[in-house]
């Protein structure tokens, strides 16, 4: 199994490990080039720069996404490691990069998640031989060498406090020898990646692709048992959204969007929505992450007004 460890500032993962529900965080980098070392559920690490030098918490890599600053804040808030938007734009402007500038500045997002920050005192020693001009990071073989110490040393540590379940059956795994196979739960974040991604980066019913407009939806939400799974989601622009969640419009298990009754009823208006009325949305390729029809037949038996 590969695993990467990746260099950040001690800040970052003070700030971090000081809010411990957040869970899932963005990994950022200051230029939107890709992330393709990883697939989702690999471990990831941060190792600490200079002076420390160590490995100071892991999680697992959810999903990658370039997205301008604006975005990157309002899906991860703190979650980016600053305390509100503009400090997050100010630490990025003290990097070195050339694109534009500003809240419109395209950057690397890295979504981690089920993620366990270290204290001082659990920190490990980053790989031997680890080079000091290692700017973005390294890919590592976890069943050997180094990389086997760190995965090993990394697991032993979170396995010793409360952490997430996958930490302790991978650390049992490890330890009987067996094959590790972790599966990663999408927090809200990488959900919502993970379902805009699937789409092609399109509301399902409309086709729109300005992503100021377009939301993740979940069909069951979270409260009412719901999980952060893609077949659990659709991308839809955010006034469809909002109107699906009061239940003025739906899609059917067969996947054809409808519009209830009760929305011109109330509102006196609505020629909008009801020209969409009875069209078929649009289906990812991928027939695992088409909407699952028991969610959709929930979403039209309990909220849709009929």
């Amino acid at each position: 199994m590969k695993g990467y460890i990746a260099p950040t500032d001690h800040g970052w993962w003070q700030f971090l490990r000081a809010r411990p529900d957040l869970g899932e965080v963005n990994f950022w980098r200051p230029g939107p080039g890709a992330f393709r070392v990883l697939a989702p559920g690999a471990p990831f690490f941060f190792k600490l720069k200079s002076p420390y030098n160590a490995i100071a918490g892991f999680g697992l890599f959810a999903r990658f996404a370039a997205m301008p600053l604006w975005r990157a804040w309002e899906l991860f808030g703190q979650a980016n490691g600053t305390i509100d938007r503009a400090a997050f734009s100010q630490r990025l402007g003290s990097l070195s990069f050339s694109g534009p500038t500003g809240f419109d500045r395209l950057i690397g997002c890295i979504a981690v998640t089920e993620t366990v920050f270290f204290s001082p005192d659990e920190w490990v020693a980053q790989p031997s031989g680890w080079k000091a001009n290692t700017v973005q990071g390294a890919g590592y073989d976890l069943g050997r060498g180094e990389g086997a110490r760190v995965w090993a040393q990394c697991l032993e540590r979170a396995a010793a406090r409360p952490s997430p379940d996958w930490v302790h059956e991978a650390d049992d795994a490890r330890r009987h020898g067996k094959p590790v196979i972790i599966r990663p739960r999408l927090g809200q974040v990488s959900f919502r990646l993970a379902v805009l991604d699937a789409y092609g980066g399109a509301c399902a019913v409309t086709t729109e692709h300005s992503l100021p407009v377009l939301d993740a939806a979940h069909i069951q939400p979270w409260a009412a048992g719901g999980a952060h799974v893609v077949p659990n989601g659709l991308p839809l622009r955010s006034d469809l959204h909002r109107l699906f969640d009061l239940g003025f419009v739906t899609v059917r298990p067969d996947g054809h969007f409808a519009v209830s009754s009760d929305l011109r009823e109330a509102y006196s208006n609505g020629r909008t929505y009801y020209a969409l009325d009875g069209t078929q949305i649009a289906l990812p390729a991928d027939p695992t992450t088409r909407p699952s029809a028991d969610a959709l037949a929930w979403h039209n038996e309990s909220v849709f007004r009929n």
